[in-house]
């Protein structure tokens, strides 16, 4: 494939020459197989670690769901058990971070990914609203390290606050309506932002949202927030192969500013693109990406995955609608349009980046309920058993979230069986 060489601009940054290649050849097709690839959803994460695939992905979304389980399967193979394991070592782990949101991410990650969730000055400030002081939150601080010190094993919330007593204060209905009903919450957020705790799967299990708390003591980060927000940028642009600048934002949670003096920071490379995620706005790359890209084909032989509707392909952008075929996102389904979703109602299956149909697990049948927008192909239904025949050995259900459940699921289980018989 040849390319043109064009000089684009950074921002805030010198101009730097790349083989940018021509806004025609980066179609949607091929720019769903190139984040196809980035994601090592073709196979060239086999054999690797839970923490190598966390590396080249992304951190995996967790929300007590069973996604992590299902981003390290289908891209490496690695069973439930040796994840667990994994999770145990404290080669993986739950922490909070872009946005304040929990992912799992690996060690290498763990002291700089901290730094980027919540600020504490909005929980200072919140709190101060309350009547809530500094000292008062710090002593608390003190006293939970105390109480896991004093216990010598976790403590879950409950237990924690019947060993504190009065040290924990109730914030009465006003601090119902602001998500802070006691002051518990926040001295263990910041106690965990500042690795002196972590939260201890209850059952060991990734899959729910039950937990304890244990002392940490993780060596801080050597980087300020400049470099930390700098760091996130430069992974999130090589585990999306290129996002566009609203995108990236909606994931990291930072400002214009901070966003554009982080692009500039990595060199970051605008791509034209007729692909309809752009809408008229580049995609930003990492220079080394961009000239990638310019010598990517697509792959010529399916390559079929079935992956959870928070998978990092998905997620990172926010970007479901784009990975539907012209037509397949405007097909409706339970009354509501596919691509006009902000999230996918049902778990995609996937052939180099395109949603091909949608699945659930139904645990009563023991199976996997799905629908095609096109006709099946060998591929297609042993990838299908291989998925059922995982989710039945090593965890016996999928939910979505903390909270899914099978007769919550019912209704769309039942909308995939009738749209498949159609």
């Amino acid at each position: 494939m040849t390319t043109e060489p064009l000089t684009v601009e950074t921002p805030e940054a010198n101009p730097a020459a790349v083989n940018v290649p021509p806004a025609h050849t980066v179609t949607a097709e091929r720019l769903r197989a190139w984040a196809w690839h980035k994601q090592g959803l073709d196979g060239s994460l086999a054999g690797h670690t839970a923490a190598e695939v966390l590396a080249r992905a992304g951190w995996a979304r967790s929300l007590g769901g069973a996604n992590p389980y299902l981003t390290l399967f289908a891209r490496a193979g690695i069973r439930r058990e040796q994840v667990d394991a994994d999770v145990l070592a404290l080669r993986i782990y739950e922490l909070p971070s872009a946005r304040g949101c929990t992912y799992i991410l690996g060690a290498e990650d763990f002291a700089w990914a901290l730094k980027l969730g919540k600020d504490s000055a909005e929980v200072f400030k919140v709190l101060g609203r309350l009547g809530v002081d500094r000292g008062e939150l710090t002593l608390l601080e003190d006293q939970v390290v105390h109480a896991l010190a004093g216990a010598g094993r976790p403590l879950d919330p409950k237990q924690l606050k019947d060993e504190l007593g009065d040290s924990v204060r109730s914030l009465g209905e006003e601090g119902k309506r602001q998500g802070v009903s006691t002051t518990l919450p926040a001295a263990l957020g910041l106690l965990q932002r500042d690795g002196r705790i972590r939260r201890v799967p209850a059952n060991g299990r990734l899959d729910q949202q039950r937990y304890a708390y244990t002392l940490w003591d993780l060596p801080p980060s050597p980087l300020d927030m400049d470099a930390a927000r700098t760091e996130l940028v430069r992974k999130y642009l090589g585990w999306t192969g290129g996002a566009t600048l609203k995108q990236s934002q909606w994931f990291s949670g930072f400002t214009v500013a901070q966003s554009k003096a982080a692009l500039a920071a990595v060199g970051a490379v605008e791509v034209p693109t007729v692909h309809p995620a752009a809408k008229g706005v580049a995609l930003w790359m990492l220079p080394d990406d961009v000239e990638r890209l310019a010598a990517f084909d697509v792959p010529a032989e399916e390559q079929i995955q079935l992956l959870a509707g928070t998978d990092s392909l998905v997620i990172q952008r926010r970007n479901a609608a784009d990975l539907f075929a012209a037509g397949d996102g405007d097909t409706t389904l339970l009354g509501a349009i596919l691509a006009q979703q902000a999230d996918l109602p049902d778990h995609p299956i996937l052939d180099r980046g395109r949603i091909i149909g949608l699945w659930q697990y139904d645990p009563v049948g023991q199976r996997i309920a799905h629908w095609l927008f096109g006709r099946s192909s060998p591929r297609v239904g042993q990838r299908i058993a291989e998925v059922e025949a995982w989710i039945r050995e090593d965890l016996g259900d999928f939910r979505s979230f903390s909270l899914d459940s099978p007769a919550s699921r019912q209704e769309r289980i039942d909308a995939l069986d009738a749209a498949n018989a159609g």
